[in-house]
């Protein structure tokens, strides 16, 4: 695929696939059959998961400081890092498409996301996170107090479904996995599927939270942003409307050495 211009056109096929994905994804989560299944897994995660705490105090650590505000902007600055990175995935002149593409698709996740969250209201599909749901559950808001009063720690929810950090974790890791190929293609999934386990690991989130509901969100993202002009007229807007400020910011000296910024 090619990033040179953004590419205002329809893809039917990978529109329809995304669609067909996205909705046996969550019947499969809906069937009662196939959603004991979920369960199942869910459990199974969980108790893998959060039942590692409590042994090793900087195994704790690691995940309490991973699980806080602060780390999720650390986290957005390497995605962001990776996917404006000249030659990692896009040439010199494809990175403003790229970036501003990457911008649209968010904004059409957002939508979908408020409809998703929605819908799960209004048919019943909400539930509590897992460290609220079973008592043996070890709450690391409970023993970092600290960081639970500065910083608020992400460990619970009365609404879990459906992961909405893990829903741009996975637009950022499908948009890239459009292109990458290889060991770049190796970093993205792990990438993707690392920062999404603090909220698993702190029980923020049962599993099909972030793989039926993130996941989902995701692909209809993906395919009414990519797969449609949606995403490219929002990319050639922003484009336009950046112009200015960014040959601005290129005669800058700290910032012209930033490859997004020549063009």
């Amino acid at each position: 695929m090619s990033l040179n211009t953004p590419q205002a056109r329809w893809r039917p096929l990978p529109l329809l696939a995304s669609h067909l994905f996205a909705g046996l994804l969550l019947l499969s989560w809906l069937w009662p059959t196939t959603r004991a299944l979920w369960n199942a897994v869910d459990h199974a995660v969980f108790h893998l998961l959060n039942g590692s705490l409590g042994a090793v105090g900087w195994w704790d650590w690691l995940w309490a400081l991973s699980s806080i505000r602060v780390f999720d902007i650390l986290v957005g600055a390497l995605l962001l890092t990776l996917l404006i990175r000249r030659d990692w995935l896009f040439a010199q002149h494809q990175l403003r498409p790229a970036l501003f593409t990457f911008i649209g698709l968010l904004l059409v996740l957002l939508v979908i996301r408020v409809l998703v969250t929605k819908l799960a209201s209004h048919f019943g599909w909400q539930h509590a996170s897992p460290s609220l749901e079973i008592p043996a559950a070890y709450h690391l808001s409970d023993h970092f107090p600290l960081l639970e009063r500065v910083f608020e720690l992400k460990d619970r929810s009365s609404r879990s479904f459906p992961g909405d950090h893990a829903s741009v974790l996975l637009i950022w890791g499908l948009f890239m996995a459009l292109f990458a190929r290889g060991a770049r293609l190796a970093v993205v999934l792990g990438v993707t599927l690392l920062f999404m386990l603090p909220r698993l690991v702190a029980g923020a989130h049962w599993f099909s939270d972030d793989f039926v509901g993130g996941l989902l969100i995701a692909a209809l993202a993906l395919g009414w942003g990519y797969c449609t002009p949606v995403a490219a007229h929002i990319a050639a807007l922003l484009q336009w409307i950046a112009r200015p400020p960014m040959q601005l910011a290129g005669k800058l000296p700290l910032l012209r050495r930033m490859a997004v910024l020549r063009y």
